[in-house]
């Protein structure tokens, strides 16, 4: 897929919605087709999951293919469901869905003994590999997987407690932060290196990821400023990882920390990673040196996923649409984004993009959407710290995420966890935990009076 840059309008109009000064135009910002003509009018449980509202004709039944094999569970080799059998060895689920439920946002576990199942630990020690990208545990590998196939040890067991930590808002009103951390019981495979990082990663939502991939990377890169020279303290910069399949380097956009370039490679490493189904791109099981029943298990032939699965998955979710905003007009809400863009949250949420020319996809193709992000790295604090880099991106470095659906994964995802880890109950909690270049947002927000963190509340949940 190539993108081609058609516009520099919408980044000028960019810049000036964000700053401070002056009234926005209302007729703009109220438009509610966060995914321009891709926006779907859906307020659902079913909102993150619908195709893109001009897909039409036979795309939409490539659509549903691809839909269809997201939810699809995969089952142990070698089986008579032919294309969907080579489970595991080690796995963290069977399906797509089983982390990403309706498209939407995994979370932490909320009750004493339950298993992570939305939710992955990646491991590393320190040092880089080759390509600048993490150094894998030695004996678990990238990340922890939870469960295993018949005869093989699965890797241990991930918990996770809290500490409160109380606040107070300037007017007095009390609040508490929930501080997470993580241990690894029952490890299959001895113990853990010494210097082992642990990074806590919830699934994030699905929609829209095809927008985000056809924003030109220079548009991207235009709004880099790493050594904050224009003194507002904020230094976004972009992570630059490894493209398997081209074998270079490029730009990061996907993952909490912006650690994957495209969006097929995204998929692909997550059915290995999570699910254990090699592809072309990555055809080797996730077994370590030391785990030698994985290594042995029977895994069915390889690479496991058929090429044409491999694509069908990657266009559903190339075009999965953006639900639209609600709300927008109301006065409430329009003060809350008024605030919003006062005190500095879009300079990292940045409202509106423009998509260029799309190989191959004109639906997403000269798209002006509102996704509430720059997709560059920027330094969140020691608070929000997992310990662990990424390529570029340094411990306390996460990309902004999109901010479009939040509102309506309560509804979907039946939670209001947030924050990579889901630390957060809720939008004024994940407020708080922001740190480094967004503490001064935090603190406008911390000190405003209440009715106007009610307000830029409201915004938020009209995303």
């Amino acid at each position: 897929m190539r993108i081609v840059s058609s516009t520099a309008l919408g980044f000028a109009v960019l810049a000036a919605c964000a700053g401070a000064g002056g009234e926005p135009d209302d007729a703009r910002d109220d438009d509610p087709r966060s995914g321009g003509d891709t926006t779907v009018f859906d307020e659902t449980r079913q909102a993150f999951a619908q195709p893109a509202a001009n897909l039409k004709g036979e795309r939409r039944d490539t659509f549903f293919v691809g839909n269809a094999i997201f939810n699809r569970g995969w089952v142990t080799a070698p089986a008579s469901v032919a294309d969907f059998d080579g489970l595991g060895p080690l796995f963290n689920a069977s399906s797509c869905s089983g982390c990403h439920f309706k498209d939407g946002r995994g979370r932490p576990p909320t009750e004493p003994g339950e298993a992570f199942l939305s939710m992955l630990l990646r491991l590393g020690v320190p040092g880089r590999g080759p390509h600048g990208e993490p150094l894998d545990e030695p004996s678990y590998g990238g990340q922890l997987q939870g469960q295993a196939t018949l005869g093989v040890p699965p890797e241990g067991a991930a918990k996770v407690s809290y500490d409160e930590q109380p606040g107070a808002f300037a007017d007095g009103a009390p609040y508490s932060l929930r501080k997470p951390t993580y241990t690894i019981e029952s490890l299959g495979y001895g113990p853990l290196a010494r210097g082992t990082m642990i990074s806590p990663r919830v699934a994030p939502f699905m929609m829209g990821l095809g927008l985000l991939e056809g924003i030109p990377e220079e548009a991207i890169v235009s709004r880099a400023d790493p050594d904050d020279r224009d003194g507002d303290g904020i230094s976004g910069r972009p992570n630059r990882v490894w493209d398997v399949e081209k074998q270079t380097t490029a730009l990061g956009r996907f993952g909490w920390k912006a650690n994957q370039p495209t969006l097929s490679q995204q998929n692909l490493a997550a059915f290995v990673g999570d699910i254990g189904i090699t592809s072309a791109l990555f055809p080797d099981e996730a077994c370590t040196a030391v785990q030698t029943a994985c290594a042995a298990a029977l895994t069915g032939p390889t690479p496991q996923l058929r090429p044409s699965l491999g694509d069908d998955l990657t266009f559903y979710t190339r075009v999965l649409g953006v639900p639209a905003r609600r709300r927008a007009g109301e006065a409430t809400v329009r003060a809350g984004r008024r605030l919003f863009e006062q005190v500095g949250c879009a300079s990292c949420h940045v409202p509106m993009m423009q998509t260029g020319v799309v190989d191959g996809f004109p639906e997403l193709s000269n798209q002006t959407i509102r996704p509430y992000t720059d997709l560059l790295l920027h330094d969140m604090g020691e608070a929000l710290s997992d310990g662990r880099p990424d390529f570029e991106a340094s411990a306390t470095e996460w990309r902004t995420p999109p901010l479009w659906g939040i509102g309506l994964v309560e509804i979907v995802n039946r939670h209001a966890l947030f924050l990579h880890d889901g630390r957060a109950r809720g939008l004024a909690e994940a407020i708080l935990w922001h740190g480094g270049e967004a503490t001064r947002a935090r603190e406008a927000f911390r000190t405003m009076p209440k009715d106007d963190r009610d307000s830029l509340l409201a915004f938020l949940g009209s995303l």
